[in-house]
């Protein structure tokens, strides 16, 4: 598949509100981390390989072990990932997720035991502009490649 449009030209109105979001993301006091890994299982479940492989870069930048990486898929089988990240992994898949999962109220009270309101926010957000990404990607076509 090749690059279908180049939106960043033609659409920069609407790619700077998408940058604006993503910098209110970066302002979260959810753990740049857990971003990263928010992002990597949102893309796996849509498909997206270009965001799959941007934040699989982003994630090693930052100190991410392979290991974590690799098993981010299986997570719920998985001892090296804290309570707090399932629960934000979990959250995850139900979002992403959302015309077949939803979010039901005992997944939000779950969530609610790691995360304060604000952060329960900021949680749907970071989620929600991963899936939108992911979306813009597939659509226009873009791939991954080599670095």
């Amino acid at each position: 598949m090749d690059q279908r449009i180049d939106y960043y030209k033609l659409a920069p109105e609407a790619i700077k509100i998408m940058m604006e979001m993503e910098k209110y993301t970066k302002t979260t006091g959810i753990d740049r981390k857990l971003r990263e890994l928010i992002k990597i299982r949102a893309s796996q479940i849509n498909g997206c390989a270009y965001c799959i492989n941007m934040h699989t870069t982003d994630a090693r930048k930052m100190g991410e072990t392979e290991q974590r990486l690799y098993c981010i898929s299986a997570w719920r089988e998985c001892t090296f990932y804290t309570e707090s990240e399932k629960i934000a992994l979990e959250l995850t898949e139900y979002v992403t997720l959302i015309p077949t999962m939803r979010v039901p109220d005992e997944l939000y009270q779950r969530v609610r035991k790691h995360y304060d309101e604000r952060q329960y926010i900021d949680l749907v957000l970071i989620i929600n502009q991963i899936n939108s990404w992911n979306r813009i990607s597939i659509a226009m076509g873009n791939i991954a490649t080599e670095k």
